[in-house]
């Protein structure tokens, strides 16, 4: 008898998931650990693995579909072995469940039904094409592929369920370019001409919308929104910061770069201050904690995480026991984390775990900011860029390199003085960078 592989929960806060590709086509012989696919999830894209031998016989879910949990994908059995499609009859008791669904819940938009409910303004009917209305459904590889290609993809009728842009449009468009719009949208380009050399420039260039409407939730970018909200909302935030002499730092990572040559791992400034919070987390205990129903939870490990923008949202990969790690080491971690978090590569325990965070906007020029702590965090470290300028040291002015420091704190698990103390921790490790080397 045939087995059906159903969408299995890849995250804690998986509710439903988008196949991303399938690896394997029907007919295929698959054995137990192949990777039949990927799928998209609310916090990374996962590889869906075979626990069978035999051949893929019917694929359920094509590219680019959007599957809830415990919804068949696949079936594997025997050559030749007859298999109904058990999607027709699993659809009503899928759409009574999402009926059951608590109505702030923000998973909701990010899972549509085959038929897509479009927003009250729109009159186009459920199998509308993509660029009928202000919304546009399209997959997220889909549109990472059309930013890519610079590709308008508010131009393509999808072919996906529910008139879903999927990749094979995008590949389709690449060859052959949609027409533009007769109405609207001329200037939504922005530019020709050569290629800006501003940051933001750039990045505004590779967006491939350029005019008004409504793009519907990923599974990421819902589950952020939910997060952040319970966190802003839950959480009684206040903020600490200081300034932090960086001259020593720099110095040092420049002496330690030039040292190890192009062959050795070049360390970051974020590795020293990732080294640095775990330090002073062993400092000051009370911030290396979580808020729960009985009580404080005190941690025993260090494991700092730091946030990295990807596609669509951004993620927090751990380093594990941070503190008794050398800066080398985090380094290298970050370094790997980073790149394939930005593929989405990541492992769910790779993410999950960490007992403190920080988001660093210094490399994009940020003064200060003040971060969203990240639950069950007690904190999180917000870092802005080192600035030139005068300070007054021994009552003469010399010019100073100053980077601020902004802790934001729940104010049920610490108090202004403890967060004081765990700042000046980091402070002081920041301002004598050597003593994280032994």
């Amino acid at each position: 008898m045939a087995e059906i592989i159903e969408m299995p929960k890849l995250s804690d806060t998986m509710t439903v998931g988008t196949l991303v590709k399938w690896l394997k086509k029907e007919g295929d012989t698959v054995a137990n650990g192949d990777i039949l696919a990927e799928v998209e999830t609310d916090k990374a894209t996962m590889e869906l693995e075979c626990f069978f031998d035999g051949t893929l016989l019917k694929i359920f879910a094509p590219d680019g579909s959007e599957v809830g949990l415990g919804e068949p994908l696949c079936a594997v059995g025997e050559p030749g072995e007859k298999v109904e499609a058990p999607a027709k009859k699993e659809a009503p008791a899928a759409a009574a469940q999402e009926d059951k669904k608590p109505a702030p819940k923000a998973e909701a938009p990010a899972a549509p039904a085959p038929k897509p409910s479009a927003p009250a303004p729109a009159p186009a009917p459920a199998l509308a094409p993509s660029n009928s209305g202000s919304r546009v459904k399209i997959s997220p590889l889909a549109k990472k592929l059309a930013a890519e290609k610079k590709i308008d993809y508010t131009l393509i009728n999808g072919s996906g369920p529910g008139g879903r842009i999927v990749r094979a449009d995008i590949l389709e468009a690449e060859n052959n370019p949609p027409a533009p719009r007769a109405a609207g949208g001329g200037g939504g380009g922005g530019g020709g001409g050569g290629k800006p050399t501003w940051a933001w420039r750039s990045a505004f260039d590779k967006s491939p919308v350029h005019e008004a409407g409504v793009t519907a939730l990923s599974n990421m970018r819902a589950t952020i929104a939910t997060r952040l909200v319970e966190s802003k909302t839950q959480i009684p935030h206040f903020y600490l910061e200081i300034e932090v002499e960086a001259a020593p730092l720099s110095a040092l990572r420049e002496q330690l770069n030039n040292g190890l040559g192009n062959d050795g791992v070049r360390v970051s400034v974020n590795d020293f201050i990732l080294k640095a919070s775990a330090l002073a987390l062993r400092a000051v205990p009370g911030v290396n904690a979580s808020f729960t129903s009985e009580g404080i939870q005190t941690h025993s490990n260090a494991h700092v995480s730091f946030a990295v923008a990807i596609d669509d949202g951004l993620i927090t990969p751990v380093i594990t026991d941070t503190d008794q790690k050398t800066v080398f080491d985090i380094s290298v971690e970050t370094k790997d984390m980073a790149k394939r978090a930005k593929a989405k590569k990541l492992a769910p325990a790779e993410f999950t775990g960490g007992t403190f965070c920080v988001s660093n906007l210094g490399m994009m020029g940020i003064a200060r900011f003040n971060a969203i702590i990240n639950p069950p965090n007690a904190a999180i470290l917000a870092v802005g860029t080192t600035v030139k300028k005068p300070v007054v040291v021994n009552d003469q002015i010399v010019i100073g390199e100053r980077m601020s420091l902004t802790l934001s704190c729940d104010h049920r698990v610490v108090d202004g003085a403890l967060g004081a103390l765990f700042l000046n921790a980091v402070k002081d490790h920041l301002e004598n960078p050597a003593l994280m080397l032994v």
